[in-house]
């Protein structure tokens, strides 16, 4: 009995012990690749900025009875922010400014009198983005 004890401890062992000897499996060097959607940029923060005011912009032109946009403004409003008026002009930003378009337009009377409110020659965002239509 007392030899079953000591094999079964010896053969218990013996793939630990191996196993010790053993130098440590390295990692691999490479991580795997991302998908495809990882490895885009999004664009920055003032891109996307952007790309809001000109949906905002492109709303109040369409829908607004009241207010008008100032597009002088809005052009220097982006030059300030650092963006190229072109590129939100084309491809992703443009679809994501006419996104914004088409969520003002679910409310148009309240998406109007917020644009005066936060644009307007007052405004408490950007002021004289939004005008008042002469009467």
């Amino acid at each position: 009995m007392m030899y079953r004890a000591f094999a079964a401890a010896v053969l218990f062992a013996l793939p630990l012990a191996a196993g010790a000897q053993e130098a440590p499996k390295e990692a691999p060097k490479e991580a795997p690749a991302a998908a495809p959607e990882a490895q885009k940029p999004e664009p920055d923060r003032q891109h996307a900025s952007a790309a809001k005011l000109a949906g905002l912009i492109r709303f109040v032109g369409e829908s607004c009875q009241e207010v008008r946009p100032d597009y002088e403004r809005f052009k220097a409003v982006v030059a300030a922010m650092g963006v190229d008026i072109d590129a939100i002009s084309k491809g992703e930003l443009l679809m994501r400014s006419m996104s914004y378009t088409e969520a003002y337009r679910k409310n148009v009377d309240e998406s109007c009198r917020k644009a005066a409110e936060l644009f307007g020659e007052k405004g408490t965002s950007i002021p004289g983005l939004v005008l008042r239509k002469a009467s």
